[in-house]
């Protein structure tokens, strides 16, 4: 059976509430008014079925566990059903779950990596013409070595954080 689910102003819900009460409640008046509005809209023959995209799934915890819940969420910067939508996908299908904080840094490393090789290509590009005039010089290769260090370190740090994301998302089994 399919679930149907309504965010209502507060005011509104109640007077809703009240009308439903003559009615057989809420979920009786609902369902009444679902059935009518279906009948005048369309035959069943006419009806396709939607596949779902998604499901819902309600989770209960106790006070204590929610506050944890939410300040770990906080802690990370997500909502707390980011936050446990996450940790899902991380058990289900591995890889890393980025916060925004975190995924602005891994733009940012990627950026500064990026330049780093454009600047490697433009001073490989300057050695092999020196080379070719057979005037190599010693200062051009030391920045390419420099270069190179800094993107091993970069690497390394992109790496480091990966690692890290991944220990935080894993549920030791």
């Amino acid at each position: 059976m399919d679930r149907f689910t309504v965010r209502l102003p507060h005011d509104l819900a109640r007077r809703f509430d009240a009308a439903a009460s003559g009615h057989g409640g809420r979920s009786s008046l609902l369902r009444r008014l679902i059935e009518a509005s279906a009948k005048e809209a369309s035959s069943p023959a006419d009806v396709v079925p939607l596949e779902p995209r998604t499901g819902k799934l309600t989770l209960r915890l106790g006070v204590d566990e929610l506050a944890a819940l939410e300040a770990e969420a906080d802690r990370v910067g997500l909502p707390r059903t980011r936050w446990l939508v996450a940790l899902v996908r991380r058990k289900l299908h591995g890889g890393p779950q980025l916060s925004p904080p975190e995924a602005a840094a891994f733009l940012e490393v990627q950026r500064d990596l990026r330049r780093i090789g454009v600047n490697l290509n433009q001073i490989a590009r300057s050695l092999h013409m020196r080379e070719a005039r057979a005037n190599a010089s010693g200062g051009e290769a030391e920045r390419v070595l420099a270069f190179a260090t800094e993107v091993r370190g970069s690497l390394a740090d992109l790496r480091r954080a990966l690692e890290g994301n991944r220990d935080y998302w894993s549920t030791g089994s």
